[in-house]
């Protein structure tokens, strides 16, 4: 019984290794000019224009965010089952690299990609461009270590929580495919120094001591209550009048009320 809640970690890693497998894996779309004319077309035989880009991302998405839900999850039944162990505490850390950290790394590894196919030449761009990718599970990893490490107790987290920086990169797939009332935000997406300054501006929020709600209710989180109600009510509305976009709009106020409630929760 004592295993149970390991289980449900390594299933959190099960589901982050599909997410890698489905991020590299290229789909054909259907060639839409509001997306943007980022290689040359192809045409199949019934004259539909198609682009080979990996549309598979957004399956990737998917599956971090089962990833995250079962994070969620796991701790919540060690503590309702008395099985929380030093073990488990080390299992739910690698867990976590591979799901929020590399998975992600490779959704913007991807997005690199394509950002840079817009340019002419674009498809011969060196690789050394799209390994700053890599720098987000690098971050990930030392505030996991470091947290492992840590035998203070807090309320909230020092840095930012790796699966809420893996959430955020997950919701870029969703919100370029399937987010048509929110075009505005492609030329963003499909701009590479859009995702290099996304890269640093995670990357620093993991590796910071900055004091960060903690989405977990428990006795010690009592006083925590007003902030994640401000939270819930703020990503729910903003799920209803923007879709996919409420993802990144949710993690700035996420971040705000960290700050505001910084003293609540250090």
């Amino acid at each position: 019984m004592k295993q149970i809640p390991n289980i449900f970690t390594l299933l959190n890693l099960f589901f982050g290794c599909i997410a890698i497998v489905y991020a590299v894996q290229p789909g054909l779309v259907p060639l839409y000019q509001d997306a943007g004319n980022f290689l040359t077309p192809e045409v199949n035989e019934a004259g539909i224009q198609y682009l080979s880009i990996p549309q598979n991302i957004c399956i990737a998405s998917l599956f971090i965010g089962m990833a995250a839900l079962i994070d969620f999850l796991d701790g919540f039944i060690a503590r309702l089952m008395h099985a929380s162990s030093d073990m488990g505490k080390q299992l739910d850390s690698l867990a976590d690299v591979v799901s929020f950290g590399v998975a992600p790394a490779m959704i913007v590894f991807e997005f690199l990609r394509m950002s840079f196919a817009q340019k002419d030449g674009g498809l011969s761009t060196s690789f050394l461009f799209f390994i700053p990718a890599f720098i987000l599970p690098c971050a990930g990893a030392f505030r996991l270590a470091r947290y492992n490490l840590d035998t203070t107790l807090h309320v909230g987290f020092k840095g930012l929580p790796i699966p809420a920086a893996g959430i955020l990169i997950a919701s870029f797939p969703l919100l370029f495919w399937y987010n048509s009332n929110t075009e505005w935000v492609i030329p963003f997406i499909t701009n590479y120094w859009f995702w290099y300054i996304l890269i640093i501006f995670i990357s620093y929020l993991m590796i910071s001591k900055l004091p960060m709600l903690s989405l977990k209710i428990n006795k010690k989180s009592r006083g925590t209550f007003i902030p994640l109600a401000i939270l819930l009510i703020f990503g729910v509305l903003m799920a209803i009048f923007f879709g996919w976009l409420a993802v990144p709009l949710t993690f700035v106020a996420y971040l705000i009320i960290s700050l505001l409630y910084k003293q609540s929760i250090s």
